[in-house]
């Protein structure tokens, strides 16, 4: 899988989006935390990032308590980088479906739809808390900046929620704003 090109339309898109729910609907000023939500998107725009990790037999890890216990696994040398990784991931994870997804988490299995969707917001914060603790400054992305995602997780998930309903009236042609989503 390639990267999002930085140039490439939908990168343009998603800054736009994400700036004005944050910046302008929002009131957050924190361009790092706004720059890597938007990242994000156009991250995950391809399923094979959603889909980041797979088990020994090959499946792909899509069940966050399946990432969790792969963090878990490995060698004790290199346990430092992969469970950094897997708990990133499973912020973002938690972070994309809560926010832009959140009736997907229905099929989460859980007793109820609002039980999946506080887990996924718990796992979410607690991740990314962890994996602050194993990076430092110079981690990509740096250790204060995955703490202020796990302390501001839930304004984030507001954000993408008006990042989607953003983007539904586009396509819905909602008067006065325009249709035509890349250009």
């Amino acid at each position: 899988m390639l990267p999002t090109p930085e140039d490439h339309p939908l990168r343009r898109l998603f800054a736009g989006l994400v700036e004005s729910a944050f910046y302008t609907e929002m009131g957050v000023g924190d361009p790092k935390l706004v720059d890597y939500v938007a990242d994000l998107l156009a991250t995950f725009v391809h399923m094979d990032s959603v889909r980041l990790f797979t088990a020994a037999d090959g499946q792909h890890l899509e069940r966050i308590g399946l990432m969790l216990t792969a963090s878990l696994d490995g060698e004790p040398s290199s346990a430092f980088p992969r469970e950094f990784s897997i708990h990133r991931h499973i912020g973002d994870y938690a972070l994309f479906w809560t926010g832009l997804y959140p009736e997907r988490l229905r099929l989460a299995r859980r007793p109820t739809w609002s039980d999946g969707v506080r887990d996924y917001v718990v796992q979410g914060k607690r991740s990314y808390r962890i994996a602050s603790h194993l990076g430092d400054d110079a981690s990509k992305p740096p250790s204060d900046l995955l703490h202020r995602l796990s302390e501001e997780f839930e304004s984030c998930v507001h954000g993408l929620g008006l990042v989607r309903k953003s983007w539904e009236r586009r396509e819905e042609g909602e008067p006065g704003v325009s249709g035509d989503l890349l250009y």
